[in-house]
């Protein structure tokens, strides 16, 4: 009686053993088993974009000089004035200027007299070659011919000296003239409207333009009406600029010193036909104008641009992670394993291994099409996993000459009586697609099994911690 009891007991003890074994290998298999992080498909906008940074400038710099020397007077404007076109800028000593202007007018005064004696002595030769053409007239002794030469000859010359002195009158207006413009050059004024963005002199200083015209300010026009931002784009994105300019998309950019704002009335003004190479990279300036009425917008500043090419309206839209999300070989179901094999049989790594040659043109052209073509993982659900399990068997007993085994009677669960979720059989299955046009977060599917809804695997989750 006594063995029987211990008996049942090291029986009761060994199943409860078993049960516990049992509970913990299926809790240690949930707690092994793959979480897989997943996002939705959905319906939605698409902008494509290209990306770039450039340099915040005026339309235009215009450099004010001096044409003439001497110590600045005064300064009638400052950093960031805004002038008028005439505006005063500064003032130089126009002492010497001003004496230039005395002696000139006086070398005027001297030229107009002499002028006024040269043609009262042209007028008594005249007279007197009158008189000697009448005496001659009435008896050609009078007056030998002689006499007559020189009356004519002391006329002609001169009228000459009239015309020498009447030369130096326009001569000494002309010096007159440019020592007036001397002394308008010491009034240094604004050619244009706008802002003065630097001033390189101070009162007092001594410019010297004989040599070289000093640059004094630099102006400029039009900031409020509109600014440039210079944006070095790449190569391999300036046909999408082209585009964008040509269908006339909108560009986006900000500034650091407005972080928080995004400026939208900017637009494409030129792109310009002059490649920059820098360690064999090639980038075109690419010329955005913007309104800045508030003068938010200061040269020198950095500016981040969108260049929007185009936006797709109401298209069906996959998360880029799940594009570039590779399973392994254990979290995928037996039959959709070769789409793994297929992966690895077409990775761009084996071809660069195996040749140092380029592909002809046309065959990648042809690659890059065939490369809108992506597989996709999403989780098998129970019931499929179900499905696959009995179309194996069946599948397994005809090559064996066997009888199709039954099917399941108790069909298996769709949802989760509690949460009311699709059950998952924790194995992944493959959808093959086309995509299209991408963005920085989702990609447009062209074709596919895919729809609005669906749940698409886009990594595995960390096990979580005991």
């Amino acid at each position: 009686m006594k063995f029987i009891i211990r008996l049942l007991v090291i029986l009761a003890i060994l199943a409860l053993l078993g049960f516990g074994g049992y509970k913990a290998q299926g809790w240690l298999a949930e707690r092994n088993k793959p979480r897989f992080k997943t996002a939705k498909v959905e319906t939605g906008d698409l902008r494509i974009s290209v990306n770039a940074s450039g340099e915040v400038n005026p339309v235009l710099k215009v450099k004010v000089g001096s044409f003439v020397s001497g110590p600045i007077l005064k300064l009638h404007v400052d950093y960031n004035t805004e002038v008028k076109a005439g505006d005063p800028l500064a003032d130089i000593d126009p002492r010497i200027y001003d004496a230039n202007v005395a002696r000139d007018e006086a070398a005027l005064l001297t030229r107009k007299a002499d002028v006024l004696r040269v043609q009262a002595e042209l007028q008594r030769a005249i007279n007197d070659e009158k008189r000697s053409i009448a005496l001659k007239s009435e008896n050609p002794e009078f007056i030998s011919q002689a006499e007559m030469d020189q009356y004519r000859f002391s006329r002609q010359a001169l009228e000459a000296q009239v015309q020498v002195a009447e030369a130096g009158v326009r001569q000494a207006e002309a010096n007159l003239e440019n020592s007036k413009a001397n002394v308008g050059y010491t009034k240094i004024t604004s050619p244009v409207d706008g802002v003065v963005i630097d001033r390189k002199i101070d009162p007092g200083q001594t410019l010297a333009a004989q040599f070289q015209t000093p640059e004094l300010f630099v102006i400029a026009p039009q900031m409020r009406e509109k600014m440039h931002i210079q944006a070095s784009v790449d190569e391999a994105d300036i046909g999408l600029i082209k585009q964008a300019e040509a269908t006339k998309q909108p560009v986006f950019f900000s500034v650091d010193a407005y972080p928080d704002v995004v400026f939208k009335d900017a637009t494409i003004e030129q792109i310009r036909i002059a490649p920059t190479v820098a360690q064999n990279v090639v980038t075109y300036p690419v010329i955005v104008a913007t309104p800045n009425p508030d003068l938010k917008l200061l040269p020198g500043m950095t500016a981040n641009l969108t260049f929007q090419v185009s936006e797709l309206k109401d298209i069906l839209k996959i998360p880029n992670e799940a594009l570039r999300f590779n399973p392994e070989k254990i979290h995928v179901r037996e039959s959709d394993q070769k789409y793994l094999e297929l992966a690895i049989a077409q990775d761009p790594k084996d071809d660069v291994a195996t040749s140092s040659l380029e592909p002809p043109v046309d065959d990648s052209v042809a690659a890059a099409k065939a490369a809108m073509r992506r597989i996709v993982w999403v989780q098998e659900t129970a019931v499929e996993a179900a499905d696959m399990a009995q179309k194996k068997k069946e599948e397994d007993a005809k090559k064996a000459g066997k009888p199709a085994p039954a099917a399941i009677a108790a069909p298996v669960p769709a949802t989760d009586p509690v949460t009311g979720l699709p059950l998952m059989s924790g194995k992944l299955r493959a959808i093959e697609i086309f995509i299209g046009d991408s963005d920085y977060r989702f990609t447009q599917v062209t074709s596919g099994d895919l729809k609005d809804g669906d749940i698409v695997v886009t990594g595995i989750k960390p096990p979580e911690a005991p």
